[in-house]
């Protein structure tokens, strides 16, 4: 390993927020400074996901802190929240405008790098890299504007087509990319571009942070979930979830007086199933507030299984939820809900978990009585969900990630193909 390597990261998300993307950003950075690396993120204000500042913060032109030897420049953005399309667009332009300028004041680079899914962030990487003269990473998170029309927030159009022209000239013009999966690589690859500049790192667990506990028994008795079974899915309520589905599960099961559902955190369509699950009175399922980073162990210490759930599309067929690698973290069996694609190939070679076709919420209702009442399949699933979280640590990633950085700033970004994590 290269020691030294000076590393300029742009991404709109970033600690205290707590999408997956700050997250990844932030746990592997803080292996990259442990190992003599300098480190400075160019992000914006906390307001993610609902479009306001988190208490204590301002949205100024440039902010300056040190976060766990990692050096954090925030800028100013126009802040809009985690839904809609064009003020979301608005916001991302301006956090690509900001980042580029605030990226000039800084120590020049050896390496520039930006992280998707929205790509004006890999946009403002590109053109800082290109005006410092520094090579370029992409790290592809999402095949955005693919992502865009999968969740019916755009129809095709001349828009998204030319969205499309500018991915693909920026895959072409990055030194290497840092794909999140397997898929993301061969989309990239039939696409024309080399398939020997394209690395997969894929995502993973900061096993410090996660691991089995005892259930919180205070927190349990606040949600209401002492003495039930809980199936929780802590994360984004987006348009990409097809949550609904896991309403029309509920409703299949309300009958069982031991069997619940928990929902944590924010998204577009939170509201929606929160006044849906009201309108059926679903009094099996839970809907507790968005946490802090650092109460997550404590919210997966009151499941008793871990809910992953995709739309019912092809497009997520290529995604990767990192909450599976957090799971396995905590040693909770995963009740997948997907298009079979990545996700469930790793989820069922680990034997972690039960995977369910998307949309089939009578196949869901009966995944969650399967793993409530067969207690030696649960205690089978959640053995081999530990065990495999080691094969996905953070820290596996984080040196994967960074031998495509060392391989771009010393020139050699083209053979980046060779690493995978």
């Amino acid at each position: 390993m290269v020691p030294g390597v000076n590393i300029l990261f742009l991404t709109e998300n970033f600690p205290p927020e707590t999408n997956a993307a700050a997250t990844r950003v932030y746990e592997r950075a803080l292996y990259w400074v442990k190992w003599g690396h300098r480190v400075t993120v160019l992000t914006s204000a906390p307001n993610f996901p609902h479009g306001r500042l988190f208490p204590g913060w301002e949205n100024r032109w440039r902010q300056i802190e040190q976060r766990d030897g990692i050096r954090v420049v925030r800028v100013k953005t126009y802040i809009a929240a985690n839904e809609g399309f064009a003020r979301r667009t608005l916001d991302f332009v301006s956090f690509m405008a900001s980042a580029w300028v605030a990226g000039l004041l800084e120590r020049r680079p050896d390496v520039v790098v930006a992280t998707s899914p929205q790509f004006f962030a890999a946009i403002g990487g590109w053109a800082l890299a290109a005006a410092v003269r520094r090579p370029f990473v992409f790290e592809l998170g999402d095949l955005w504007p693919r992502s865009i029309t999968a969740v019916g927030a755009m129809a095709d159009s001349p828009v998204i087509r030319a969205l499309e022209a500018v991915e693909l000239f920026l895959y072409r013009r990055s030194a290497a990319v840092a794909a999140l999966t397997h898929a993301f690589k061969a989309d990239l690859v039939g696409r024309g571009i080399p398939a020997e500049k394209i690395a997969v790192v894929i995502n993973g667990v900061d096993l410090p942070r996660y691991a089995p506990r005892p259930r919180d028994a205070d927190l349990a008795a606040a949600w209401g979930l002492t003495g039930k079974f809980v199936v929780g899915y802590v994360g984004t309520h987006g348009m990409a979830h097809g949550l609904v589905n896991v309403l029309d599960a509920a409703e299949a099961t309300r009958g069982d007086p031991t069997l619940r559902f928990l929902f944590v955190g924010a998204g577009a369509e939170r509201q929606m199933l929160k006044d849906e699950a009201a309108r059926r009175r679903l009094d099996n399922v839970v809907f507790a507030d968005p946490q802090p980073k650092e109460m997550m162990p404590r919210v997966w210490s009151v499941c008793d299984a871990a809910l992953v759930h995709l739309k019912d599309s092809p497009a997520f067929a290529e995604v990767i939820p990192s909450k599976i690698f957090e799971a396995m973290g905590m040693g909770l069996p995963i009740l997948l809900v997907s298009p079979e694609g990545e996700a469930s190939r790793i989820v069922l070679d680990d034997g972690a978990g039960i995977w369910v076709p998307a949309a089939r919420p009578e196949s869901l209702a009966a995944a969650a009585r399967s793993l409530m009442t067969d207690r030696n399949q649960f205690r089978r699933l959640a053995a081999a969900s530990l065990a495999a979280a080691p094969r996905h640590s953070r820290e596996r990633q984080a040196e994967s990630f960074i031998r495509v950085l060392e391989l771009a700033a010393s020139g050699r970004g083209g053979t980046a193909g060779t690493v995978e994590s």
